[in-house]
């Protein structure tokens, strides 16, 4: 019932488009715009190609949108989270604050279709080392969950100390103390490390609400 009601909320925000053609990616885009493909093929032989482009770091206005494209010409627009309608099934957009969250086709049986990159785009060199290098990418999709954990307890330690210190608190359950006292070096690098993380895990369209959020 939630979906239905949170897709039904993001058609409602899907615009027709102005019929302007696609643009290349250029390679000065890859941590600024994003670029993705699904290949529909249709019963009678002929398939249809639709793109969606986002800026998850906002256009020059400071909104996020997703353009969807088909066969190369601008369709629809809509703010995020998106729900385009396409054939057969929906294309769902969502960002955070690093990049692409969720861009996946779902067909009207519920099943679902991550789109994929231009090979020239950040997404789609991400992707490729994940094909061409499986035992790379696992080491460094493993490091960017290891930094977010790490992240996570750090701030759960940080958050900890001053809601202790509140008064009915301190007086009912006492004050805690933190064990851990970082340099700013070691503080600054984590912090670095994170968002890093948080980025490497957005190129593969990869996001929990707890890691993913407290890395931002």
């Amino acid at each position: 019932m939630f979906e239905e009601w949170r897709r039904s909320r993001a058609a409602q925000r899907v615009k027709s488009g102005d019929g302007r053609a696609l643009k290349p990616f250029r390679w000065w885009q890859q941590f600024s715009r994003s670029l993705l493909y699904l290949t529909l093929y249709h019963r009678d032989g002929h398939r249809t190609v639709y793109a969606v482009e986002a800026r998850p770091m906002g256009d020059k206005n400071g909104e996020v949108k997703a353009h969807l494209f088909r066969d190369g010409r601008h369709h629809a627009v809509s703010k995020l989270p998106a729900a385009f309608p396409v054939d057969g099934g929906t294309i769902e957009v969502a960002a955070s604050q690093v990049g692409l969250k969720r861009c996946h086709y779902v067909t009207a049986a519920g099943a679902e279709h991550q789109l994929v990159p231009d090979p020239k785009s950040a997404e789609g060199r991400r992707a490729r080392l994940e094909r061409d290098h499986p035992a790379t990418s696992r080491v460094i999709g493993f490091l960017s969950v290891a930094l977010l954990v790490i992240g996570v307890i750090l701030l759960v330690i940080q958050i900890a100390e001053p809601i202790s210190r509140v008064p009915p608190i301190a007086e009912n359950i006492g004050i805690f103390e933190s064990p851990l006292h970082l340099p700013l070096w070691l503080n600054t690098a984590l912090t670095i490390g994170a968002a890093l993380a948080s980025t490497e895990r957005a190129l593969r369209m990869r996001y929990h609400w707890l890691l993913d959020a407290a890395g931002n």
